[in-house]
């Protein structure tokens, strides 16, 4: 059954069929094989999928997103950025692993991050003589922080199909996104330790002020989800309403959200969303069909047999989404996968949330890898280069990106202990 369900799915998908369709078909062959085909049965696990009141938090997510993209807020966050660490050797790199720190705390979509920041800082970056790809690179790999410091929007679907919590999803990406940002500095201080670039002008401490006046209210708001997450203010959920609504005002008092831009950001939020709430719907009848024919339990009893040790399993999990990342989409892995792996998991007494976050952290690698990254597309769209000449500046910064995923292997303290204190 399982070969029948991943060989159907990966067939579809290689014949160019939506994800969801795909998800859809594999599943009914599967329920037609067992002879459990029942289209009143599909449907009621179809709205099931989307009856969720957690999953409402992406739309205000993505809405919070496009607001900020549309709203005037990226130049702001940039020029705080630049006003800081501009006049250092490489610095637009600095300006960018800062902005995307900070613009990981705004939105949780990797792909409209990298597509603000990139807009703006990748034309910049080649009119002052680096490296294309290579900058390229950079800002594909602090796009994807997006996904792992909170609020995270994988997140929020693994915390949805796993049943664990999202606040404790949300608090154990801190330390592994504030990793990955010292991973890329240190990589991009070693690739330009002798470039001989220009630089920006060293802004005096006024300016410098100046320029956080200027970006305080949209820095304020990852510090107004995060103390209001860990402190029980709000739920997931309602920290969306928050952030949307926060940012929605943010706009206005910058008088840079007119109506016009009002009406592209709810068309662009409602496309989005409807795609990603479209495949949650259909993964649930994949885990429906998936649980039925008992998968799981005979996936725990083949893996018992070859390790018995946590550890072993973590890695061999890394590596396999590793692959999967490859050729498939963050948010359609997590919601294929996790219903399968759940009682392995337990039988192993792996935490939840712990695989949780190295998973989302695996397959967000995945975005900037061909060949269907999809953030990689975005920066290749922008700097209108290659796939290949961006995959070659990319590849320093998803080699540290390894080593720190597979340092959280070894030792899962590095997530755990901070995930159970901040949360």
């Amino acid at each position: 059954m399982l070969w029948l369900f991943l060989g159907s799915l990966f067939f579809l998908l290689f014949l160019g069929v939506p994800v969801a369709l795909s998800m859809l078909l594999s599943a009914s062959l599967m329920l037609f094989q067992m002879d459990m085909f029942d289209t009143q049965l599909i449907t009621e696990n179809f709205v099931m999928g989307t009856n969720n009141f957690p999953l409402m938090a992406i739309p205000f997510f993505m809405l919070t997103g496009e607001i900020m993209k549309h709203g005037g807020i990226s130049e702001r966050i940039i020029n705080f950025a630049m006003s800081m660490v501009g006049h250092i050797k490489g610095g637009l790199g600095y300006v960018a692993i800062i902005s995307g720190l900070i613009f990981a705390g705004l939105s949780g979509s990797a792909v409209a991050d990298t597509a603000a920041l990139g807009a703006i800082l990748i034309p910049m970056m080649v009119a002052r003589k680096y490296d294309a790809a290579r900058s390229t690179g950079l800002l594909c790999a602090a796009g994807i922080i997006s996904v792992v410091i909170p609020p995270s929007i994988p997140m929020i679907v693994y915390g949805i199909t796993a049943g664990t919590s999202i606040t404790k999803l949300f608090m154990g990406g801190v330390v592994p996104g504030l990793l990955m940002v010292i991973g890329l500095w240190l990589v991009w201080k070693f690739l330009y330790r002798s470039e001989n670039l220009a630089v920006e002008e060293k802004r005096t401490g006024k300016q410098r002020w100046v320029a956080f006046k200027q970006a305080f209210w949209p820095l304020l708001l990852p510090v107004i989800i995060i103390v209001g997450l860990r402190g029980g203010i709000f739920t997931p959920t309602e920290a969306g309403v928050v952030a949307a609504i926060y940012a929605a005002i943010v706009s206005i008092l910058y008088r840079s959200l007119t109506w016009d831009k009002v009406f592209e950001v709810f068309i662009s939020t409602i496309k989005t969303t409807s795609m990603v709430m479209f495949v949650a719907a259909a993964a649930m009848i994949s885990a429906f069909a998936i649980t039925v024919a008992q998968i799981p339990m005979e996936l725990v009893d083949v893996i018992k047999g070859i390790t018995d040790s946590p550890l072993v399993l973590m890695f061999i999990l890394m590596i396999f989404f590793l692959l999967v990342g490859c050729v498939m989409d963050l948010i359609p892995a997590v919601l294929i996968f996790v219903p399968v792996l759940l009682p392995i998991l337990r039988a192993y007494n792996i935490d939840l949330a712990y695989f949780g976050i190295m998973m989302v952290i695996n397959l967000s690698i995945g975005l900037i890898t061909p060949p269907v990254g999809t953030v990689l597309y975005v920066g290749s769209g922008i700097a209108k280069l290659g796939i290949g000449k961006i995959s070659k500046g990319i590849l320093p910064f998803l080699l540290v990106y390894f080593a720190i995923l597979f340092l959280m292997v070894l030792f899962p303290d590095i997530v755990i202990v901070p995930m159970n204190w901040l949360s």
